[in-house]
């Protein structure tokens, strides 16, 4: 190819500062709007009301409702899957694989994260809405099932024997658990009668650490066979 020549892929424009302003947005206001009104409840136009631009420049953006959908969930999923392997990472560096500490690399880097912002308590509800959907496995199994299973396989080690199926069932409870109580942990105080009560992340993993460890004890095989 001459000097100075150059393709139709080299000619398009970066996207403009407001372009980016406008994108960051519709994905703050989408997720948002998933959380609260669920794929199915919400719509294009509450979601481009919500980040104040025209409803046609949502589908400019983002296209269909899916795609949105589809985006938005993913936009997170990356820093929260490198938090936690790096985490994990340190672990078996350092040859501290507990089972408490393996459920703190996996929780902790998300409720560290939604506990000091709200956008991350919203993409809780989206996550609870993908894990309890089928029509979205897809998303879970490109988004969230290779982080999970470095961490059912780390479990599995702790706990010779045992069948994969067992250990995910057990890792599946407790990360519905985390969900449950970033969702719904002012519960905690409304049952409580104490409005200061939401419980802690130290007492979320005593309680998943405690379940996934009477579940797989009982279901290991007995010694000698």
């Amino acid at each position: 190819m001459g000097a100075g020549k150059t393709t139709p892929k080299q000619r398009q424009r970066a996207p403009s500062q407001r372009a980016l302003e406008n994108r960051a947005r519709i994905l703050d206001a989408a997720e948002q709007v998933f959380a609260r009104d669920g794929f199915d409840g919400a719509t294009i136009r509450r979601i481009a009301e919500l980040a104040g631009v025209p409803l046609g420049l949502v589908n400019h953006h983002m296209g269909s409702k899916e795609a949105l959908f589809q985006t938005v969930v993913g936009r997170r999923a990356e820093e929260l899957s490198t938090a936690r392997l790096d985490a994990l990472d340190t672990l078996e560096r350092e040859d501290g694989i507990t089972l408490d500490r393996l459920l703190g690399a996996f929780f902790r880097p998300y409720l560290d994260r939604a506990g000091a912002d709200a956008k991350w308590r919203a993409y809780a509800r989206l996550v609870a809405q993908v894990s309890a959907d089928p029509t979205w496995h897809h998303l879970s199994e490109t988004y969230f099932d290779p982080t999970a299973r470095r961490f059912i396989a780390g479990i599995a080690r702790l706990y010779p024997g045992v069948r994969t199926a067992d250990v995910s069932e057990a890792f599946v409870y407790s990360v519905s658990a985390m969900l449950a109580y970033q969702t719904s942990h002012w519960r905690i105080g409304a049952l409580a009668g104490d409005t200061g009560a939401t419980g802690t992340a130290e007492a979320l993993i005593a309680f998943c650490a405690a379940g996934i460890n009477a579940h797989l004890s009982a279901a290991m095989p007995p010694a000698g066979s």
